[in-house]
This record gives structure tokens, C-alpha cells and sequence, in this order.
């Protein structure tokens, strides 16, 4: 199938409605688009590069976990959310009542999100990791009685207040099953080479346009994303994520996705993805390189000046690079030490400017790892 012949599919008409079936996409691809080919070529280079810094740099893990809280806290901004990354890293008891919601559903993006990738190590990207997926993510939070886990067996549909003003209409449950069928084989597919990030193009767009659960289909989609770059060896560490591409540019992330099914436009759709890949994969090089400067910094010319508790104050500095906000019980616990020794650990590191208190309180304070936080903004 060339790329610029691809027929979307078509308008089924249902009960007062029409329903849009997409046509299954395992199929054998060919890119015939000199431009589609050379930003290709682009990206991959951009994201080899990416690839090499997660490589190198040590306990990356714990800069990993903050690209993971930022994808959730946008890709669940785009939805509607109203947390925002501060409030995403504190206690549920730091949350206002009326945003506890939000934050929840935030916190079970990041669990979907690392339960997945865990599961990649005996499971392939297939339907069943999607579902265990989409069960976390609506353990709890508005969407819990929507078949968490399931696919839908009732009609959906995007924009709009019903069926009729809907802004699309995806097919018809009974072709759920059959369609995610084909997506999987075609997100398995040994036999005809496509290039990856070809691959989980199509495939983000077809998910999309199936839209199989009944709510939580955005942020599954996204998340499918880096599953499959990660499952097929293309990133070594989930180091990439494109909602915040996807959210800077909603208007036209949402009108490229509907230009394919109105226009059979998939050309258009794939240029925009790989634009997201390659700006993403930029910002996230240079937020690696900001980290390295900034961690050789601090152990090199603050930590050191604080002699003999040294020691102790690097491995802190570590820990919170994976957990950048803090209250002094969260320092004891993270050191294993008593309180006064770490409310004297967290008057140090105000002393040095690497923390900052946030609450303005003379107790139960909290703190900010700021300079590195604001990386991630």
C-alpha cells in the first residue's frame, strides 16, 4: 500500500447516525514521498541521539521518572485534568480536596505507564498489555464505571454533547474486536518492513480513530507510543513523549488525525508526527544536557562544603533527582535516618540553594528541588 494511495475508510450509516469503519492497516507500506523520507531519515538520527544519552548517562532511572510524571501530567492535561507537575509529585494529603481527582487519575497514568513497561519483559505490545493498561488508569477515577479493562460494547463518540453533534463518530462496537485484531498483528508485523516510527504512526492513528474503550483512549494512544518504541529496541529507556508536542499543538494534533479519515490525508498526518519525534527528542537532549551540567555543579563545587556529611547529602542529592519535592518524613524515610538529622540535612541544602520551602510554614514544611524541577516545565 503507498502511503498516498491509502483510503481510510468509510461511513456506515447506523440507527440516526453514521459511524465511521477505518480500513485495517496490516498491510505492506510504501513510502513514496521524497519529504516524508528525508525528515524520516532526520528523526532517526535525532532520536539515536537521545538513545545515546540515556545510555550514558548513570542512574538515569532516576531522571527517567521525571519524563514519566511530566508525560502523565500533560498527556492527562489534554484530556481535561487540572493538575499540574508540582502537584502531581506531592501527597494526596497536600492536595486541595477538589482537585484530589485529578491528581489521582494523574498518578494512575504514571502507574499504567511503569506497569507496562514492566510487563514488556514477557508480554508484546498486544491488546491484552493495552487493557491491563486501560484498567489501571481508570482504577478509582471518573471513568471507573466504563469498563475499565474492556473494550466498549456500546457506541462513543469525540466532540460534541451527543450522537448528534458529535465531531466524529468512531465504528461501531460489534467491529471493535476485529479492528484491535488487525492493529496488533500490524504492531507485530515481522514479514513486511516498515520503519518504525512509520509503524507507530499508523498505528497511533488507527487507535485513535477505533477509539475501543468507552473513556481513557487519548492517553492510552499516547502511552502506546512509547511502548512500542520501547518494545522494539528503539529507545533503550522510555525517554520519549510526545504529549507535550501533542498538547502545544492540540488544534492541529486533533485536525491532522481528522484530516486521514476526511481527506485520506495519511501523509499529512505522518509528517506531523515525526516533526513531534524529532522537536521532542531535541528538547529531551537538552534537558539531558542542562542535567549534566547542573548534577556536575552540585556534587563538584556544593555538596563538597558540606564536609563530612557529604557523603549523606549525595546520596540525597541522587534520590532527589527521582522525587524533586520533599517533606522532611520523606527524607527520613528515602536515608533511613532520624528526624533532626534529616531537618538538619534539609537546612543545609536551603543553606546551599539547592532546596527551596514552598509553604511559607515553620512545620510540616515542604521543598522544592527548583533549578532542576524547572526542567522539566
Amino acid at each position: 500500500m503507498k502511503i498516498s494511495e491509502f483510503i481510510a475508510g468509510s461511513w456506515q450509516q447506523q440507527y440516526q447516525y453514521k459511524s465511521f469503519l477505518p480500513n485495517p492497516v496490516n498491510l505492506p507500506w510504501a513510502i513514496d514521498d521524497d519529504q516524508l523520507n528525508y525528515l524520516l531519515s532526520i528523526t532517526n538520527i535525532r532520536l539515536g541521539e537521545l538513545n545515546a544519552y540515556s545510555s550514558l548517562i548513570p542512574d538515569v532511572d532516576f531522571f527517567i521518572s521525571m519524563h514519566v510524571q511530566k508525560e502523565a501530567t500533560t498527556s492527562s492535561r489534554i484530556e481535561g485534568t487540572q493538575t499540574n507537575m508540582e502537584e502531581a509529585l506531592q501527597k494526596e494529603e497536600n492536595i486541595n480536596p477538589e482537585k484530589r481527582n485529578d491528581w489521582l487519575e494523574v498518578r494512575n497514568y504514571v502507574e499504567a505507564m511503569n506497569q507496562a513497561i514492566e510487563d514488556l519483559a514477557h508480554l508484546p505490545i498486544s491488546t491484552r498489555l493495552m487493557r491491563q493498561a486501560h484498567e489501571i488508569l481508570l482504577d478509582g477515577v471518573r471513568g471507573e464505571h466504563k469498563a475499565p479493562g474492556d473494550f466498549r460494547t456500546s457506541q462513543n463518540w469525540i466532540g460534541g454533547s451527543s450522537l448528534n453533534d458529535a465531531v466524529f463518530i468512531p465504528p461501531h462496537s460489534d467491529e471493535v474486536p476485529a479492528l484491535m485484531s488487525d492493529l496488533e498483528k500490524f504492531l507485530n508485523d515481522e514479514i513486511h518492513p516498515v520503519p518504525a516510527l512509520i509503524r507507530i504512526a499508523i498505528a497511533h492513528y488507527q487507535f485513535e480513530t477505533i477509539h475501543p474503550f468507552l473513556d481513557g483512549n487519548g492517553r492510552i494512544g499516547r502511552l502506546l507510543i512509547t511502548l512500542f518504541l520501547v518494545s522494539n529496541g528503539i529507545l533503550v529507556r522510555p525517554t520519549l513523549y510526545l504529549s507535550d508536542f501533542f498538547e502545544k499543538n492540540k488544534t492541529l494534533y486533533y485536525d491532522n488525525l481528522m484530516r486521514v479519515r476526511t481527506h485520506n490525508d495519511l501523509r499529512q498526518w505522518l509528517r506531523f508526527f515525526l516533526e513531534g519525534v524529532r522537536q521532542t527528542s531535541e528538547n529531551s537532549i537538552n534537558t539531558f544536557k542542562q542535567i549534566i551540567a547542573l548534577r556536575h555543579r552540585l556534587e563538584q563545587q556544593e555538596i563538597t562544603k558540606l564536609g563530612q556529611r557529604t557523603k549523606t547529602a549525595q546520596k540525597f542529592l541522587n534520590l532527589l533527582y527521582g522525587q524533586p519535592i520533599v517533606d522532611s518524613s520523606d527524607v527520613a524515610q528515602m536515608l533511613n535516618v532520624n528526624a533532626s538529622t534529616a531537618n538538619r540535612l534539609l537546612d543545609d541544602f536551603m543553606r546551599l540553594n539547592i532546596l527551596k520551602e514552598i509553604t511559607g510554614f515553620k512545620r510540616n514544611r515542604i521543598f522544592i528541588f527548583e533549578e532542576y524541577f524547572n526542567l522539566f516545565r
